[in-house]
Parts: structure tokens; sequence; C-alpha cells
């Protein structure tokens, strides 16, 4: 997983907005009670931030994984 796979997907799972508090400020005590933000920061495996993440804010694994195609952005 990219980092930009980890935007995009959180940006459609919790909304832009509210994706870039989660990553800011939820301390994710999975990853040693850092931020998203701060781990990655440290060069934490993306996958493992991500699953981290979704599982604190209880993100079914249904929807973690795919945008629907309609919903992508594209560039």
């Amino acid at each position: 997983m990219r980092r930009s796979e980890f935007s995009a997907l959180s940006g459609h799972v919790f909304g832009p907005t509210l994706a870039a508090t989660y990553t800011r400020e939820l301390v994710l005590p999975a990853l040693g009670g850092r931020t998203a933000q701060a781990a990655l920061a440290e060069g934490e495996d993306v996958r493992r931030v991500w699953n981290a993440l979704c599982d604190a804010m209880e993100v079914p694994e249904s929807r973690r994984w795919e945008i629907p195609p309609d919903q992508r952005h594209r560039r």
C-alpha cells in the first residue's frame, strides 16, 4: 500500500475533513500511542497504519479497501 492509496482511501471512508483530522490527531494505541501522521512520518508500514486507524474507528473490513469506480477522483 502506498501513501497515496492511504490518502485516497481515508478521504473516501471518512470524508476529506475527518480523514485529515483523524490522521493528524487521533492517538492510536496499536501504533504505540502515535497518530497515523506521526507513525507514517517515522516510517511505519502504511498498511499497518491504515489497519490501526480503521480498527480504532471500527470500519468494517468490507469498507476498507476499495473505492467504487463511480466515486474515484480522476486526475
